[in-house]
């Protein structure tokens, strides 16, 4: 028997039904987010029409994601960065006018601590690796050079791994430093050659991509984050123009502004880094210095 005023569930309105009692909450944005995941979920599984084994599989599969985390390792982080979803957010919420050098994800292995050093140090406290002098110039949109500005690098070593990756076979602090921009705006360090790397393939993520034959690794590339007083701060990576794997980063930070040309000197066995970075004025409301 039917009663009137209760909807009957169905394919065609299910969405709706679960965006209707999400609109008794009045608090904040969430409601509206969650309705309309909700509704992009409803209209995957009538697209796929999945059976109920196949969704209990997916579900089980998430439930090893949360298994798989912990405060050591996140591997909804690592689904959301290989889906592209987080360079999407970043995209979004880091708008730059043309000119200015593009934002990317800061990664999981930044540190907030790094020493400040002086112009011209050596960040690679062990020395292993291909020496590599980096260079490079902090300007504003007209091309005016910034002075002051606070430069952050690190970047993993020679054999594509992060000082805080093996703190018991790195020194602390390695191929990490934090440089102040001269009156001309430029700033220069030494440090050796980077490699590229695999994202983890050993947890549920990486082994469920993996078997899709989906791109699992990043090309070499540096960190920065760029710090000046009136500008939008700048997290940013340069990639080596050279890696093969620039078209297919896992993590979806490769942008045509953001390779630099690794050249080597020679015979000499080293390498040079020359990159210009392109600070933007704050705007309100904007990330600024």
């Amino acid at each position: 028997m039917s009663h009137p005023g209760i909807p009957s569930f169905s394919e065609a309105n299910s969405a709706e039904l679960v965006a209707q009692r999400l609109s008794r909450a009045k608090a904040g944005p969430l409601p509206r987010f969650l309705a309309a995941v909700v509704d992009h979920l409803h209209q995957i599984v009538r697209e796929t029409r999945p059976t109920a084994s196949d969704w209990r599989q997916a579900i089980a599969f998430l439930t090893e994601i949360g298994h798989a985390s912990d405060d050591k390792r996140q591997e909804w982080v690592l689904l959301s960065d290989l889906l592209g979803v987080t360079a999407l957010v970043e995209d979004i919420n880091s708008r730059r006018p043309n000119g200015a050098t593009p934002n990317t994800g800061r990664g999981p292995f930044y540190r907030a601590d790094a020493p400040r050093l002086p112009l011209g140090a050596d960040i690679s406290l062990d020395g292993v690796g291909a020496p590599l002098a980096v260079m490079g110039q902090v300007t504003d949109l007209d091309g005016k050079p910034i002075p002051g500005a606070t430069v952050e690098t690190w970047q993993a070593n020679a054999q594509g791994l992060y000082e805080n990756q093996q703190p018991d076979l790195q020194p602390e602090f390695n191929l990490r430093g934090v440089f102040i921009t001269g009156g001309d705006g430029r700033f220069h360090y030494r440090t050796v050659k980077p490699a590229g790397y695999g994202v983890p393939d050993d947890g549920p993520v990486g082994q469920m991509l993996g078997r899709l034959n989906y791109p699992l690794n990043r090309p070499a590339h540096l960190h920065f984050l760029i710090r000046a007083d009136g500008f939008e701060t700048l997290t940013t990576q340069v990639f080596e123009r050279g890696d093969p794997r620039l078209a297919e980063d896992a993590l979806f930070g490769v942008k045509p502004e953001l390779v630099g040309d690794f050249k080597h000197a020679g015979g000499s066995g080293k390498w040079t880094l020359d990159f210009n970075f392109v600070m933007a004025m704050a705007r309100k409301g904007s990330r600024a210095a």
